[in-house]
């Protein structure tokens, strides 16, 4: 039995600001170019005070401006997108006495009691994450069926015979509703279907074959001679791994392309900008988020999250994100850009998948 619920949201109390002015919103003159004293969006719900509506954007993304609309919806918009003639939202105060309330505490906290002065306050090698992973199989258990779980790999997924197909098998149960990395996931994920190696080195022993290292290269050059992914995959019969369970599932994969790419494959998206937007459509949807091994992705996705989803019928939820990495330093990297609601677990991702596998899939 699953004993998981949803936190319930209070929303704000406006009766202290039954005074407040009307937000501000001034039309965008140049293309991708805010007003001056534009307001930009936190992780936190946002309100603006709109006809004297006191109105929460759908889907918001931090460091984006917010756009009102026509219908007294509000949009929330990168830079690069704006148009002449946005309305875009101007004033800095959070408090309301601008007409924008930034909202905090919508959510019950849990920190539990402590002593100003405390060890082990922090997150660590030395942290017990048991409670972590007993509240993530209940999340997901969850998310299975009422949620969007989006996964952002890292190829250390794929370097491990056991994590690859536990992967693999997380995606076959349907708790992952899409798939975010770059070339080198996909890469050694196929080069692991073909060769049984990663990077040259057996998938299971990590021996290294003679002439290994051309193994990833060769794996590249026989997918862009296919064409695309699923060509590759039916041209070779491949029938293993975390792609091949992915499209065999029809789950969305958002492949983004790096400076420092090999090939790269086909699918993956060499623009940058098209690759974040992208990405943007999966967090929209998101509502549980698991990144592993990969500092800068991680930090790419997690900035595009807020803290809250609002879900077709007006219920306010949060947004959870977890950060799983073996470096200390890469899993609070995120919480130091901004993304304050990450759960962060210090561990060898093959091991966390393994678990994940166990407790979740029978």
């Amino acid at each position: 039995m699953n004993h998981f619920t949803l936190p319930t949201y209070t929303s704000p109390d406006f009766s202290d600001l039954a005074n407040a002015p009307q937000a501000r919103w001034e039309a965008v003159q140049k293309k991708g170019v805010a007003p001056l004293d534009f307001h930009a969006m936190s992780i936190f719900p946002e309100y603006f005070h709109v006809q004297d509506e006191w109105i929460l954007p759908r889907q918001s993304r931090m460091d984006c401006v917010p756009v009102l609309r026509d219908n007294k919806t509000i949009d929330v918009i990168e830079f690069r997108n704006l148009q002449v003639g946005d309305l875009v939202g101007v004033g800095r105060t959070e408090d309301g006495s601008e007409g924008i309330l930034v909202h905090t505490k919508g959510f019950p906290q849990t920190k539990g009691e402590a002593d100003v002065f405390a060890f082990r306050t922090g997150r660590s090698r030395e942290t017990a994450y048991s409670k972590d992973y007993d509240a993530l199989y209940e999340l997901l258990r969850h998310e299975h069926d009422h949620g969007h779980i989006v996964w952002v790999l890292g190829p250390a997924a794929c370097f491990d015979h056991d994590s690859r197909y536990a992967m693999a098998q997380l995606i076959e149960a349907g708790f992952v509703h899409a798939l975010c990395a770059g070339n080198a996931l996909a890469t050694h994920d196929l080069e692991g279907a073909l060769y049984r190696s990663a990077l040259g080195q057996d998938i299971y022993t990590q021996q290294g074959y003679s002439n290994g290292h051309y193994h990833h290269l060769d794996l590249i050059n026989h997918a862009r001679r296919a064409g695309s992914l699923e060509k590759l995959i039916s041209e070779h019969n491949l029938s293993d791994g975390i792609l091949h369970a992915a499209l065999k599932k029809q789950i969305p994969v958002v492949l983004a392309g790096s400076i420092r790419d090999d090939g790269p494959l086909p699918s993956v998206i060499a623009n940058v900008y098209e690759a974040q937007d992208k990405m943007r459509e999966q967090a929209r949807k998101a509502t549980t988020v698991i990144a592993l091994a990969t500092q800068l992705h991680t930090i790419a996705f997690g900035n595009m999250l807020p803290s809250y989803s609002v879900l077709p019928d007006n219920t306010v939820r949060p947004v959870y994100i977890y950060s799983v990495d073996i470096s200390e330093f890469a899993v609070n990297k995120l919480r130091d850009r901004g993304t304050l609601t990450c759960t962060s677990i210090v561990t060898n991702v093959q091991d966390f998948l393994v678990l994940l596998r166990k407790h979740l899939v029978s």
